[in-house]
């Protein structure tokens, strides 16, 4: 009866500690629609929208865990408070940001922003499902506006250039085409002006009254 009991009690423990085994977080960020999805081992799913690394400051693709947790947290570096942060590589981390408005596009030196309190409700499932059993996972690239918003730019002042010229082409061409001043007519107005008297050419001294 006492053996029967003590394999009960083990099969029991087995059972206990293969569910612990199992509890999982699994964090994914997908850095191209710029937004988190949560989902746990008993049936907890979220979905938020995040700040990526902006331009220069890329996020770092990847599978990751956690390395450390901090409730509250300040980067010395860029000068910015990071509430309920979770590391997962080097200083990158997921934390919160005051920069809420600017959720939903990349704006951050790199790490994973959220709102506070989706934060903090990320930091308590670490805490919960502990950082052996959480997956975080980093995929795709952010777009990229400014690249596209200059490459625009480009292609529009070159097609003001190319106007310009074929403008200053089509100007020159006029100016080569237009007809120069007729030489024959000119030469039938200076016939036709009134001929000088044959006896008028050359110096002729004047003679009337008052002369001597």
């Amino acid at each position: 009866m006492h053996r029967l009991l003590g394999i009960l009690a083990f099969l029991c423990a087995s059972v206990a500690g293969l569910a612990s085994a199992e509890a999982r977080l699994d964090v994914r960020v997908d850095i191209a629609a710029q937004r988190m999805t949560v989902t746990t081992s008993d049936g907890e799913i979220h979905s938020w929208a995040i700040s990526s690394g902006r331009k220069g400051f890329r996020s770092p693709n990847g599978v990751y865990r956690p390395t450390r947790l901090e409730r509250s947290w300040y980067s010395r570096k860029y000068g910015g408070a990071m509430p309920y942060a979770v590391f997962f590589r080097g200083g990158y981390a997921i934390h919160g940001t005051t920069a809420v408005g600017a959720l939903g596009r990349p704006a951050s030196h790199g790490c994973i922003r959220l709102h506070p309190a989706n934060a903090a409700k990320l930091f308590a499932l670490v805490r919960k499902h502990g950082s052996g059993n959480t997956r975080i996972a980093l995929n795709g690239a952010a777009p990229d506006n400014l690249s596209r918003f200059a490459k625009a730019s480009a292609g529009t002042k070159h097609k003001i250039a190319k106007a310009k010229v074929k403008t200053q082409k089509a100007v020159l061409s006029a100016k080569q085409q237009r007809p120069g001043p007729a030489w024959g007519e000119a030469r039938e107005q200076i016939l036709l002006r009134p001929a000088v008297p044959a006896g008028a050419i050359g110096f002729q001294p004047l003679s009337g009254p008052g002369w001597r």
